[in-house]
């Protein structure tokens, strides 16, 4: 089944419910958003010829319009391809030349960006707001175009460790399964609840746009575009029934931000993108009362590896309480989980390993990438390249990653971008960046530079950064070193230089 069909349903039998708000407001009911779909899929396909399959991008910071466009997309029978808006342009080019977007949808921040671009496949460079896109909506709607279960609906981007991102294919099934089992595991919905946007849509937030257009639920997005958390809590108050999705360290900075706001009307808070420190997981159940819930997925398994429920959170009689906090929790209803050796044979309870998924919501491989996908889903199960350990419970505790990926705020940082940034400076001989861990941030990016010759100044190696990586990217401290630690074989050992780290203390 098309996923634009759960809008067509919404529109015809919940057509007065609110589907669209900004701020305070309410932007659109869902048979206006249904409507405008139908019309925006029509000049898709009329006006700006894309055909069956094709792709459409969107470098967009949150938005309202976000929505009709991604719906609109499905409806026409196309692929869309949300990509991050803090990304460089470098990876905005990557992106948009890999998945052969033939139209992408700017915001007006990005338009500039966007527009210069050289990416050949672009036919149409549409800014959202503009003239040219409020005439799209002239156009007669038109009806669903039928697609196949395993058709592309949404072409994911993650970061590999070659520092080449990587387009991971989530098909109509996979988003199916992945929104059914948000109301298996993580929450309930009724019409008139809404989900509030204040991470971004084009990852986590908006896939749980899904199971709430499913059920007729307001979308808001804040009217900062941002997350803030004194708008947060006055938000709350305004849209009753409030669910949100965040990052670890989006909560604490929800919990340390104090005052005495009323949180009665918030129904669930769902955290995940890194593990949050148990002590954070307390002091938000202290602040917001059994609301919690914790989710562990990847792009690859989206939103649905694990999960910790919002009774086990907040079961604090259960003698494993705070090593349950600790953990990412059981395996999602939708997926099989296991530890897995070298030779992918499931490990004893107790052992650590490398996690191993498959089920429905598991992408069916990666875009024009086929030694990728067959070394990510050998034997069927997609190998996560995250360590963890399962007790006898079936709760799975995160470990270590084997691609050494650094998780800063919610968002996946890879070492050897940085590094591969860094080398171009001509007084790096050596770089190595690990993640340290950081009570605000989750972990925050450390750069271990040799010199070539004079020690370098790092606000040189801050604008090397910047000119090839996001800025969230770059690292927070440098630290000159006269050598790394290397095995035998020349490897440096991470694990080494994080001991080394966390001896020395962010001062030494």
């Amino acid at each position: 089944m098309n996923l634009a069909a759960w809008l067509t349903r919404a529109g015809t039998y919940m057509g007065d419910q609110a589907a669209l708000g900004l701020g305070d407001t309410v932007v659109a009911s869902y048979s206006d958003l249904a409507d405008r779909t139908a019309r925006l899929a029509g000049a898709m396909r009329t006006k700006l010829d894309l055909r069956p399959g094709d792709r459409v991008a969107l470098t967009m910071s949150n938005a309202p319009e976000y929505v009709e466009i991604l719906f609109a997309a499905w409806h026409a029978g196309l692929a869309a391809v949300p990509v991050n808006a803090k990304l460089h342009p470098n990876e905005f080019a990557y992106i948009l030349g890999d998945s052969g977007a033939r139209a992408v949808f700017m915001s007006k921040d990005l338009a500039g960006t966007v527009s210069a671009l050289p990416v050949e496949t672009l036919d149409h460079r549409i800014e959202v707001g503009s003239s040219a896109y409020d005439a799209l909506f002239a156009s007669d709607a038109i009806d669903i175009e039928e697609v196949g279960a395993d058709d592309v609906a949404w072409l994911f981007y993650t970061s590999g460790t070659t520092g080449q991102p990587k387009g991971a294919m989530l098909t109509h099934r996979v988003l199916t399964a992945m929104t059914l089992n948000y109301f298996a595991d993580i929450d309930t919905v009724a019409p008139g609840d809404c989900i509030l946007h204040a991470a971004p849509m084009s990852h986590g937030s908006g896939l749980y746009l899904l199971p709430h257009i499913v059920r007729g639920a307001c979308n808001v997005v804040p009217e900062s575009r941002h997350f803030d958390p004194s708008e947060m809590y006055g938000l709350m108050a305004r849209w009753p029934g409030m669910a949100f999705f965040a990052a670890p360290t989006m909560v604490k900075r929800l919990v340390d931000y104090g005052g005495d706001a009323d949180t009665a009307p918030l129904k669930t808070i769902i955290y995940g993108g890194g593990p949050m420190y148990v002590a954070d997981a307390k002091a938000a159940l202290d602040r917001f009362g059994p609301k919690l819930v914790q989710i562990y997925g990847q792009g690859e398994s989206p939103m649905t590896i694990t999960f910790v429920s919002r009774e086990v959170i907040a079961d604090r009689s259960h003698p494993r309480w705070e090593e349950r906090l600790g953990s990412v929790g059981v395996a999602q209803s939708v997926v099989q989980v296991r530890v897995a050796d070298s030779d992918d044979m499931t490990l004893p309870h107790g052992e650590t390993g490398e996690i191993l998924v498959r089920g429905d919501s598991v992408m069916t491989g990666y875009w024009n990438n086929p030694a990728a996908t067959e070394a990510t889903l050998a034997g069927g199960w997609l190998h996560t390249g995250d360590m963890g350990v399962m007790d006898a419970d079936g709760f799975l505790t995160l470990k270590d990653r084997s691609k050494d990926m650094i998780i800063s705020g919610g968002s996946n940082i890879y070492p050897r971008e940085v590094e591969e940034a860094l080398l171009r400076h001509p007084d790096v001989a050596e770089v190595s960046v690990i993640g340290r861990p950081d009570p605000d941030w989750g972990e925050v990016v450390v750069a271990y530079v040799v010199p070539s010759g004079e020690e370098p100044d790092v606000t040189e190696l801050d604008r090397y950064c910047l000119d090839s990586i996001a800025r969230f990217k770059r690292p927070k401290d440098y630290r000159i070193v006269d050598g790394l630690p290397k095995n035998n074989y020349g490897k440096v050992l991470k694990t080494e230089l994080r001991e080394r780290d966390a001896a020395e203390g962010a001062g030494g």
